[in-house]
């Protein structure tokens, strides 16, 4: 699993950096959702794969006693993919409105509507 991830995140991010070098504005966008989840996934391999049992102090003890996973990670993880939702989803309503202006998708036709 640890030789895996690694390899994951390298096509992600490969696919990614693909997509984003179209035209097509709606493949910009998957390549920049492709982005943010590679590095997701980039955080959360960073900080290790743990097993063990959930940070829960006991009620009779002050600390946390053998091994336990890291929420911070996670909780990084959750916050960056309820931001990159949120900004996807502004991306698409913004992709869509210019398509109903401009009639096309493709990046060229918008430098000409400027002029």
């Amino acid at each position: 699993m640890e030789n895996l991830l690694p390899i994951a995140i390298g096509i992600l991010f490969a696919c990614g950096c693909y997509l984003c070098m179209r035209r097509n504005i709606v493949r910009v966008l998957l390549g920049i959702m492709l982005f943010s989840q590679a590095a997701n996934l980039l955080i959360f391999a960073g900080a290790g794969l743990s097993t063990g049992a959930p940070p829960i102090i006991a009620g009779d003890s002050t600390t946390l006693t053998g091994a336990y996973a890291d929420p911070l990670p996670q909780a990084l993880v959750l916050t960056a993919i309820v931001i990159g939702f949120a900004v996807l989803a502004f991306a698409i309503a913004l992709v869509l409105r210019s398509w109903h202006k401009t009639g096309s998708d493709d990046l060229d036709t918008f430098h000409k509507s400027d002029s």
